[in-house]
């Protein structure tokens, strides 16, 4: 039996693969028209509306970037303290 994805799978999995195919979190109508169609998301649950399914998939990007932005922080807060040790004598 296939059991069909959850609709937030298919959301991840959009949000993931936009930004690592344009690097953008600026969700493209085009391509996430193509990625609904595409992807089966318009078959396994054909009353969802491709306008909302877009609203959601945005949501995950502003997450997605959110995180990065969190890490990167976290990234410089460690490098900005290891240049702030005594030099060892």
């Amino acid at each position: 039996m296939n059991r069909v994805p959850k609709l937030s799978d298919y959301i991840e999995t959009a949000a993931a693969d936009f930004l690592r195919e344009t690097g953008r979190v600026e969700l493209d109508a085009r391509w996430i028209a193509e990625f609904f169609q595409d992807s089966g998301v318009a078959e396994a649950y054909p009353r969802q509306d491709l306008v909302a399914f877009s609203v959601l998939v945005e949501k995950a990007l502003a997450k997605h970037a959110e995180r990065a932005g969190k890490q990167a922080r976290l990234h410089l807060d460690r490098i900005a303290k290891i240049g702030k040790k005594p030099p060892r004598a």
